[in-house]
């Protein structure tokens, strides 16, 4: 497995660093629909009221770009890549586990899983590290595999695991965060998806979605039941107007009635897990990623998004980063994590995509051109905001589907820089010419 780190390394000639300032904020606004109104309840302790002493806000002023990725793979044809990013919070809770292939006699099977933590990582790192384990000691998982024992055992790992946190919570004063967790256990003949919260994983085959996780969110009539049996209520789409999810690993302060069992709680750590038979030549790819994904992008869009990359791009973890940066600037305001799994039939580079792809950024810097050279006839400084805007209303052939224009930021910006350069290197040089001096005629 090969990892690293990510940031933006496009070159920005120094005249243009002042105006890159300047217009960052505003193009990040424009892409989020404006500035973001405060939810009912964000600036709130954690006994619901405000005062001076709340926390600080969630938010950081400026988004955290940088990407953390991987990849690897099992040697069976298939690959993976991940991808996470901070975004916008004020520190990253998310967590990840990539496992291509498990210890022997497990070999032929595959583990990969996203958790997404909520005040605090501790809960999201710790499962990140011991979940796995806890589904093999249920011994449910076998090289002649028994789907139905496969589901239980992967039940019980999670209540297993959310017990023995909860233990430690006490022992070591752990902060009062939680998780949740969307995982996929690839065997031989199945694909077995897990999910226990609002994290989400879907499965490309033939082209479209074949399959998808539901979140568990608390207006969900089933689980507001439970919610309201448990003595609890659904305030704002919020568990007692607090938490978002309704099944998650630790958040144990929803889990503190002692003669309830670990199911019935206010917040429940039961996962849903659903099988497939696997399809050599029709599945191409799964996605398992946290709200922050698809909080702004939806099934249908990110799976068409992920094929039309795959088909001019093979650095599998490029795309999981174009996916992050799509979602940032849709409006996405959370930490956002991506795993990508490619089976053999992902589709493979395309000669006649990277034909009609090149085609399209051509198209986008003759467009910006010829807006820039608008503007200068009337006088104005050519402005990136403005560009942008107008690209969007402009319907261009050939945008990614699920991406739009917006998912062409990058050429956009360097066909802005290619064009300023060019102006500002045809302008007229200010020559100071010195007049020479006159001669004195001299009278004798």
């Amino acid at each position: 497995m090969r990892t690293a780190r990510r940031a933006s390394n496009v070159e920005v000639p120094s005249f243009l660093r002042q105006l890159a300032k300047e217009t960052e904020k505003m193009v990040t606004f424009f892409f989020k629909g404006g500035p973001r109104e405060r939810d009912a309840g964000e600036d709130r302790d954690a006994d619901g009221e405000d005062g001076e002493d709340a926390a600080p806000s969630p938010y950081l002023d400026r988004p955290v770009l940088e990407k953390v990725v991987a990849e690897g793979g099992c040697g069976r044809g298939t690959s993976y890549a991940v991808a996470s990013m901070q975004g916008w919070r004020s520190s990253m809770e998310d967590a990840h586990t990539c496992l291509p292939a498990l210890k022997a006699p497990l070999a032929a099977w595959s583990y990969y899983a996203v958790f997404d933590g909520h005040a605090g990582s501790s809960v999201a790192q710790y499962c990140s590290r011991n979940l796995l384990d806890h589904i093999l000691a249920s011994g449910a998982l076998r090289e002649e595999e028994d789907p139905e024992e496969v589901k239980e055992g992967v039940g019980s790992a999670f209540l297993a695991l959310d017990s023995h946190m909860h233990q430690l919570t006490r022992r070591d004063d752990w902060e009062r965060s939680g998780s949740t967790a969307a995982a996929i256990l690839v065997s031989p003949r199945h694909l077995y998806f897990i999910n226990c919260g609002d994290s989400r994983t879907l499965l490309c085959r033939d082209g479209a979605v074949a399959f998808y996780t539901e979140d568990h969110k608390p207006c969900n009539p089933r689980e507001r039941e439970r919610i309201q049996n448990a003595g609890g209520s659904v305030t704002l789409q919020r568990v007692n107007g607090s938490l978002a999810v309704s099944r998650a690993l630790g958040d144990f302060t929803f889990k503190e009635v002692a003669w309830r069992p670990q199911t019935e709680q206010l917040v429940s750590p039961e996962p849903e897990v659903y099988e497939m038979e696997r399809s050599a030549d029709r599945d191409e790819f799964l996605i398992l990623a946290c709200d922050g994904v698809w909080d702004a992008i939806g099934n249908e869009e990110l799976c068409a998004f992920v094929r039309s990359r795959l088909l001019v791009c093979e650095d599998l973890r490029e795309i999981c980063c174009q996916v992050l940066d799509l979602c940032l600037y849709k409006g996405s305001l959370d930490n956002m994590s991506i795993i990508l799994v490619c089976f053999p039939g992902a589709p493979q580079l395309s000669q006649k995509a990277l034909q009609e792809e090149a085609a399209l950024e051509k198209q986008i810097d003759l467009t910006v051109g010829e807006i820039i050279a608008l503007i200068r006839s009337r006088n104005e400084d050519p402005d990136l905001l403005y560009v942008i805007k107008f690209l969007t209303a402009e319907k261009l052939e050939g945008l990614p589907p699920g991406g739009g224009v917006i998912s062409k930021r990058d050429c956009i910006i360097a066909a802005y820089q290619k064009h300023i350069l060019a102006e500002k290197s045809q302008e007229p040089m200010d020559v100071v010419q010195e007049e020479p001096e006159k001669e004195s005629s001299s009278s004798e």
